[in-house]
């Protein structure tokens, strides 16, 4: 164990993005890995909502044109933020809705069934929310059967192969994670986008698990459409407003879901009944914005755009690389394995371990300070990072691990279930 812990001491003293961990709210003695799920708060976002509450106090209705971050335009203005992350234009990126609603808002936008290419292609391995909004898409044009799916030869990964062999004449859209939500795993975005735009197929992605801790060139890949969540790597708080792109070549396309704030805003206030589409990405809007869910991505993007994301992911690389190492030497004789590829273009930023007793020792785990996430059966995965987690952070978890393995104190624990967090 000690070469791992001076390998771990190196490494943090090597650490570029080192200072952004006194940005966040750390309870002392405590070893936050569940970024994955819920990134945790930082002052900046604090500040930025209280900024936002303030411009209420002061402005009241006025708070729309007024303040530091005027609410009219903050939907906009978080997507320019967020345009870097994804490799898009500012034009092509917007906050608002949930995941969920945007997929509807990108799949029923851009989907045009036929007779003979209606079928959706999806994955075995995708979150079921993804999966339940395509299925009433599909339900809705009639087309009940038309959900298919990449089957995984291995239960926690996709090959390339095998989802572009599924790209059959009768596909008309791809909706794909970005990076798998169990496993951790990174698809070859790139290569799949153009396989799919040889057989003239949209595809779009799902980045809920990557956005923050893995850079994207979805516009230079010419991805059609991507969706995500802002409240994981992201850090803007719980139920904080998603996020969307749309290449801007669709454009010009009716926009699904209308709503008001879809609405050219030249032309919003003229309330006409007839609707006057944006002619960017803010036609993906719907109803009022969520100022206050919004707010807090002001504060934790700027602290993104200072720390760089290619700098973000050198580092979440590392310290994934670190913790898999150390769990597979140490950990030999206890029946863990590491499920998440070992292979850095194919990992994203966080790993899946497992072993039969997942559920206690995940709760365990967090008896001792050390806070996961329990995936159902016997999965447990762990975050670390790059933003607020040092390599003696992982290195203590994985002593934690050890402890709680050598003396099989998860048994002391619900073996059944666990804690979901």
């Amino acid at each position: 164990m000690k070469h791992f812990l001076e390998h771990a001491r190196s490494l943090d003293a090597q650490d570029k993005l080192s200072e952004f961990k006194a940005e966040f709210y750390i309870k002392p003695g405590q070893i936050y890995m569940d970024g994955n799920s819920l990134g945790l708060a930082s002052k900046r976002a604090e500040r930025a909502l209280q900024n936002a509450f303030n411009d209420w106090k002061e402005y009241g209705i006025d708070g729309w044109t007024n303040g530091e971050n005027p609410w009219f335009y903050m939907s906009e203005s978080l997507g320019t933020s967020m345009a870097n992350l994804v490799g898009a234009d500012h034009s092509e990126v917007l906050a608002t809705n949930s995941t969920t609603t945007n997929i509807h808002q990108a799949v029923r936008t851009l989907y045009n069934p036929t007779e003979d290419r209606y079928k959706i292609l999806a994955d075995d391995l995708n979150f079921p929310s993804d999966i339940y909004a395509l299925q009433a898409i599909l339900d809705d044009h009639g087309y009940s059967d038309g959900l298919k799916k990449v089957a995984s030869q291995d239960g926690h990964t996709l090959t390339t192969d095998d989802i572009i062999a599924a790209m059959d004449d009768d596909v008309a859209l791809i909706l794909l994670p970005s990076v798998l939500y169990r496993s951790g795993q990174v698809l070859d975005i790139k290569t799949i986008t153009k396989a799919a735009h040889d057989k003239n197929i949209i595809i779009g992605f799902d980045l809920c698990h990557s956005i923050g801790s893995v850079p994207h060139q979805l516009s230079e890949h010419e991805v059609d459409f991507a969706v995500w969540c802002t409240y994981k790597h992201l850090n803007g708080g719980p139920g904080s407003v998603a996020g969307i792109y749309m290449a801007k070549r669709h454009h010009h396309l009716p926009v699904s879901l209308k709503g008001w704030f879809g609405n050219n805003k030249a032309t919003q206030f003229d309330m006409s009944h007839e609707f006057d589409q944006a002619s960017d990405a803010s036609q993906l809007q719907v109803g009022t914005p969520h100022i206050f869910s919004m707010a807090p991505l002001i504060g934790s993007l700027e602290i993104f755009n200072e720390a760089g994301i290619d700098n973000v992911r050198e580092k979440s690389l590392k310290l994934t690389r670190f913790m898999s190492e150390m769990i597979e030497e140490v950990l030999a004789d206890h029946n863990i394995e590491v499920v998440t590829p070992k292979e850095d273009d194919a990992r994203g930023g966080h790993i899946l371990i497992h072993h039969e007793q997942a559920a206690g020792i995940n709760s365990a785990l967090k008896s001792r300070n050390v806070i996961p996430d329990f995936r159902a059966p016997s999965y447990v995965r762990i975050a670390p990072v790059a933003l607020y987690n040092s390599f003696e952070d992982v290195y203590r978890a994985v002593e934690i691990l050890k402890e709680i393995l050598d003396d099989k104190i998860y048994l002391d624990f619900d073996n059944t279930r666990g804690v979901i967090a």
